[in-house]
């Protein structure tokens, strides 16, 4: 078995302990960096959204996945180019206000952070006005991911939304939305560029919206 496969098959088992070795020793055996995140990691999370969009396994398996991917990435970090784990742009990503789910966007978070992001978490229960701020102190910032988890708080979705589509800067960044309840015809009727069911499709249309 490659090395590479290695590091797969610990992620996606979530073994976070054995992560690091394994990483180190594909490093060793003269593995590329990039492609170590790449097909040991990055590649592995989606095989891991998929099996988690079939019902194949759960949010605590994803997690632990996820948590194992995040150990992988410390070790490979001072090998990859410099900035390529944040090669792509920022994003910021914060849950709306009201509402104080978090694992689905910690998720969300570490996934756009594995596709090479470098992500600015605002927390739960964000306020819009808040994350105009940290637009503002951030304008280097590409998207903005907002996530509602609640049909009581996708009100306060549309209004964070709202609140974006207002902003002088709009044009300079994309928005995106996401959370159980949400749907893609709610995100364009209320005016998102993106909507992504779960943390995997996140990743990729992040990419593509960096893209544009």
């Amino acid at each position: 078995m490659s090395k590479i496969t290695e590091v797969a098959e610990l992620v996606e088992k979530g073994k976070a302990k054995l992560v690091g070795a394994a990483v180190q020793a594909a490093l060793d055996d003269g593995c590329d960096p990039m492609q170590i995140l790449n097909e040991g990691m990055i590649d592995t999370m989606s095989v891991v959204g998929e099996k988690f969009k079939n019902g194949e396994i759960f949010v605590p398996e994803m997690l632990v996945a996820a948590r194992a991917m995040k150990k992988g990435v410390e070790v490979l970090k001072p090998h990859l180019a410099t900035g390529s784990t944040g090669a792509q742009g920022k994003v910021i990503i914060a849950t709306v206000a009201g509402d104080l789910h978090d694992i689905g966007k910690n998720l969300v978070a570490m996934m756009i952070e594995s596709a090479g992001f470098e992500v600015l978490d605002l927390g739960v229960d964000v306020a819009a006005e808040k994350v105009i701020e940290a637009y503002r102190t951030n304008p280097d910032t590409k998207i903005i991911c907002l996530s509602a988890l609640l049909t009581t708080t996708m009100p306060a979705l549309k209004d964070t939304v709202a609140a974006l589509n207002a902003a002088d800067f709009r044009s300079s960044v994309k928005v995106m939305v996401g959370g159980a309840p949400i749907t893609q015809s709610f995100a364009d009727e209320i005016g998102a560029d993106g909507y992504s069911e779960d943390a995997a499709s996140a990743a990729m249309l992040a990419k593509k919206l960096a893209a544009v």
